[in-house]
């Protein structure tokens, strides 16, 4: 579980993978932000966590500290033999579309993009689905009748996650308003908490008591903002519950890490196959969490209408609209 350093990447691959340890073993490559991030990379390693304890299998990882990066050590892992390598992020998918037909016999997956090559398996997901629900209790929680949302990187997933925040929102409360903005137009928009807390005060001040953050480790200093004004944030991708007890109105995973255990397991068993897995609330790719941490600020009535949204989403009986097969959100 080495963080190798930009300057000797080649050098440590050389050095410390040798081609017994590699025999059949996995990898794993970590977007920006470092695997613990408290959000979309930490639920990628969660999984990876999963099927260590399981299986007791070694698991090489490589967390990226820029995009250039990942063509390297997506061509390191492969050369040295490793399969499956699993791509963590939109932002690797070019360098992913480049290497995997220099290895026609090793499997890859991406999360978050689709790559079409006969040997990638693409894990995308319905994070308009997870984000309804999201939007749903945050304007039940609301007494001011706004509601805040800080994104990441101004991109089609982010404002997938927009809309149906917005279409859950609207259903739970016609007249809710809901304030948003990006944090920017590069993928460092995902690691600048400082950025997430300076719009997520901005919302606050406009009247926003409840805050959704969708910007990674961005992310975290939204919801540092709102515990700090005494209003309610909603974390994203792993269980940010946790972070703030009682300030954090709930989480909605995006289970990246039910996607890289899926990806390790069935390359192990011989069942895996290149194509897209698509994962909504029906297909265990996003949830809503209720624990110990934030169970006192859901109602039996928010639970009972967020119970029945997802039964309703996963059964087809709502549709949330999807910004990018349905076109611009019309919310």
């Amino acid at each position: 579980m080495t963080r190798f350093k930009s300057g000797v990447l080649a050098a440590a691959f050389a050095a410390g993978v040798g081609a017994t340890a590699a025999l059949a073993e996995p990898a794993i490559v970590y977007s920006v932000g470092g695997k613990f991030d408290g959000s979309f990379n930490e639920s990628a390693y969660a999984g990876v966590k999963r099927v260590q304890e399981e299986t007791g299998v070694s698991v090489r990882e490589f967390e990226l500290e820029r995009d250039a990066q990942s063509l390297q050590a997506l061509r390191n892992f492969a050369g040295r033999g490793y399969t499956p390598v699993v791509a963590i992020g939109f932002n690797q998918a070019n360098a992913l579309d480049q290497v995997a037909p220099e290895f026609p016999n090793t499997d890859f997956a991406i999360v978050d993009m689709v790559v079409d090559q006969p040997n990638v398996r693409s894990y995308v997901f319905k994070e308009q689905e997870g984000a309804y629900i999201g939007g749903l209790l945050g304007a039940m929680a609301s007494e001011s009748g706004t509601i805040g949302f800080v994104g990441g990187m101004d991109i089609p997933i982010i404002h997938r996650f927009l809309c149906g925040y917005k279409q859950g929102a609207l259903a739970a409360d016609p007249g809710i308003k809901v304030l948003y903005n990006m944090a920017g137009d590069t993928p460092a928009a995902f690691t600048d908490p400082a950025r997430g807390a300076e719009l997520a005060t901005s919302q606050i001040q406009q009247g926003a008591d409840v805050v959704i953050q969708a910007a990674g480790g961005t992310g975290l200093g939204v919801l540092q903002a709102a515990s700090d004004a005494g209003v309610l944030g909603i974390g994203t991708d792993s269980n940010q519950n946790g972070i703030h007890p009682g300030k954090v109105l709930t989480s909605i995973r995006k289970r990246v890490d039910n996607a890289v255990y899926d990806s390790f397991q069935s390359a192990r068993n011989g069942s895996f196959e290149p194509g897209v897995q698509v994962l909504g609330l029906a297909e265990g790719g996003m949830d809503w969490v209720l624990d110990d941490n934030n169970r006192d600020l859901i109602t039996p009535e928010m639970k009972a209408a967020a119970d029945a949204a997802v039964k309703g989403i996963s059964d087809g009986t709502i549709s949330v609209h999807d910004v990018v097969a349905d076109g611009p959100c019309p919310f």
